[in-house]
C-alpha cells in the first residue's frame, strides 16, 4: 500500500505510553447534511455578526460623546436604507445566537441529545427566532411612527 502521508496520523499513545492505533474522523462525504449542522454553523457565523454589530453600536455610542456635528453623521448612515439593513442584519445575528445559546445551555445540563429532539429543537429555534424578529422589528416600527407624530405636534 502507497502511503500519502495520513498513515502518520493514525499512531498515537494511549495514556500508559503504550502505542494505538487512533481512529480516524469520517470524511464529509460520510455525514448527511442537517439541519442542526447548519444551524451550528450559522449559530458561529451569528456571533460573529453580532461581535461586529456591537463595534458598530460603540462607534454609534462614540459619535454621540463627540457632539452634534459627529452625531448628524453616525445618524445619516445608520438612516440610509444600507444602514438599515445592517442594523437589521445585526438584530437577527443577535437574536439567533440568543436563541441558539439557550439551546446550548440545555444541551449542557445534559437534555436534549436525541436526534429526534434535536432536529425537532432546531426547527423550533428557527421560528422563535424569526417570531422574535418579526415582534422586535414591528415594535421598532411602531415605536418611530409614534416619536414622529408625537414631534410633529
Amino acid at each position: 500500500m502507497a502511503s500519502d502521508g495520513r498513515e502518520a496520523f493514525y499512531h498515537g499513545t494511549d495514556t500508559d505510553g503504550r502505542a494505538i492505533r487512533r481512529p480516524m474522523s469520517p470524511h464529509l462525504d460520510i455525514y448527511r447534511f442537517r439541519l442542526s449542522m447548519a444551524l451550528s454553523i450559522g449559530n458561529r457565523m451569528a456571533g460573529v455578526a453580532s461581535s461586529l454589530g456591537a463595534g458598530l453600536a460603540v462607534a454609534w455610542l462614540a459619535a454621540l460623546a463627540q457632539g452634534p456635528r459627529a452625531f448628524s453623521r453616525a445618524q445619516r448612515v445608520a438612516t440610509h436604507p444600507l444602514g438599515r439593513l445592517v442594523f437589521l442584519g445585526w438584530g437577527v445575528a443577535t437574536t439567533y445566537h440568543f436563541v441558539a445559546s439557550i439551546r446550548h445551555l440545555i444541551w449542557d445540563s445534559g437534555a436534549r441529545f436525541e436526534k429526534k429532539e434535536i432536529d425537532e429543537d432546531g426547527r423550533r429555534s428557527v421560528f422563535v427566532t424569526a417570531g422574535l424578529c418579526v415582534s422586535l422589528a414591528t415594535a421598532f416600527v411602531a415605536l418611530s411612527r409614534f416619536r414622529r407624530k408625537g414631534t410633529r405636534a
